[in-house]
């Protein structure tokens, strides 16, 4: 198997006494140490999507389809209150981080689950509960390899991607969105270079996805935020492809802070931009990006770097975590249905139908 086919950053564990448990990789801890984290309590799944332990649209929302159980868990509930458990354990995990829909939609799926079964023994419904989580993981997992299939011709042999923040493996339950595109042309034998911005203030491309390229043996480049017009100007990429926290219905995307300049630069350079994203990234009760919350981090995240204060202690900080790039300025999305483009209103609702 190549490395990145192995690689599953949140995985439901049954051998964890007594009933099993939620484990992830501490995102927080790489890429110098490669650290699994054991989530036994409702809190500490909380802790670990906040924290970032667990990041990326799609990983978080398995991640909280797993934390749903483990929050059941935690003081087993009667057969007569398991239901009002189930909706206590999803409104506090939905407070977590308010930006990647994928949260809401795994919670929603949970609870509406739960609704189905109706007046039946608390047994049998975990059963039947973590079964849909084990489903929200599968059928992620299809859509990052049919995303993958969908986007790799869009890099040619001998060329340059341009990618932000990290939208691979560790962003999803495997494979990835963006970097799937990326491991799907390397399957075919295209040989290209990647060149990842470092993607201030938590570095998760420099971090994250350059592990994962090497790891899977993709030439790639790390460059800061900064770099990324020369690289364009140079003619040293010819398309840029990013993941995707929420996509609003007329196709504007939040991402990574830092990813709307990207675009802008792309579209002052002539080259073309891409947003790889699944369905259920896609939040079509919001008319366009100005609807997305939009969360705001702490400031000691832009004051020090690795630890070390590199800013005056009480210096004003403005740090959101995201921000959204228009429709105008996306050449496609780039999602398990196909490829909308141009990305305009009536082309999501036409591909998404599929």
């Amino acid at each position: 198997m190549k490395p990145h086919e192995t690689l599953r950053p949140v995985w439901w564990n049954d051998a964890v006494a007594p009933a099993g448990a939620l484990e992830m990789i501490d995102q927080t801890r790489l890429p110098t140490e490669t650290v699994t984290n054991t989530c036994r309590t409702l809190d500490s799944v909380w802790q670990a999507i906040k924290q970032l332990q667990v990041r990326g649209a799609p990983a978080i929302g398995v991640a909280a389809a797993y934390g749903v159980i483990v929050g059941l868990d935690e003081v087993p509930p009667t057969d007569a209150t398991w239901l009002a458990v189930l909706a206590k354990v999803c409104d506090h995990l939905a407070t977590s981080r308010p930006t990647a829909v994928n949260l809401f939609w795994a919670l929603g799926r949970m609870r509406e689950k739960g609704k189905s079964l109706g007046a039946i023994p608390w047994s049998t419904a975990r059963t039947t509960l973590l079964k849909e989580a084990h489903a929200i993981r599968d059928e992620d997992a299809a859509m990052c390899r049919a995303i993958g299939n969908h986007g790799q011709h869009l890099i040619e042999d001998h060329s340059g991607v341009l990618t932000h923040c990290n939208a691979g493996a560790l962003a999803t339950s495997e494979y990835g969105t963006a970097l799937a595109v990326m491991y799907a042309a390397h399957e075919r034998g295209r040989r290209f270079r990647v060149f990842a911005d470092e993607t201030r203030p938590l570095l998760q491309g420099s971090r994250l996805t350059v592990w994962e390229l090497q790891r899977a043996g993709i030439d790639a480049t790390l460059i800061c935020d900064n770099m990324a017009a020369v690289v364009m100007r140079e003619k040293m990429v010819r398309v840029v492809i990013t993941g995707a926290d929420r996509i609003a219905a007329n196709g504007d995307a939040a991402n990574k802070i830092g990813t709307y300049g990207v675009a802008v630069l792309a579209h002052a350079h002539g080259v073309k931009f891409y947003v790889a994203a699944p369905s259920t990234t896609f939040d079509l009760t919001i008319p366009d990006g100005s609807h997305i919350p939009i969360e705001e981090r702490q400031p000691d995240e832009v004051r020090s770097l690795g630890g070390r204060q590199t800013a005056p202690a009480d210096i004003s900080v403005f740090n959101p975590a995201f921000d959204v790039t228009p429709a105008r300025l996306i050449t496609g999305i780039i999602t398990e249905r196909g490829i909308i483009s141009p990305v305009t209103a009536e082309n999501v609702q036409k591909v998404l139908a599929k």
